[in-house]
């Protein structure tokens, strides 16, 4: 993952919740982390497919959604 590393970053320039707690004048080393990267046009096309090879298989809901509808519905018929 990217990485970026900062050090002796002055502490004023920190936005005012990260420095609330910081001595005045202070240097501090800043890394930031990727967590997640957006997906490239590939990978989302290939989730899009996913997904819609899902909802074609199961007629466009939930198997198990249905299955609690219909089991709610003849509780009434009894």
């Amino acid at each position: 993952m990217n990485r970026i590393v900062k050090d002796h970053y002055p502490a004023e320039r920190l936005p005012d919740d990260l420095r609330a707690d910081l001595p005045e004048g202070a240097d501090v080393r800043i890394t930031i982390e990727v967590l997640r990267a957006p997906l490239s046009r590939e990978e989302m096309l290939s989730a899009l497919e996913a997904f819609r090879a899902q909802v074609l298989k199961t007629g466009g809901h939930s198997t198990d959604a249905v299955a609690r509808v219909r089991e709610l519905r003849d509780e009434w018929d009894d």
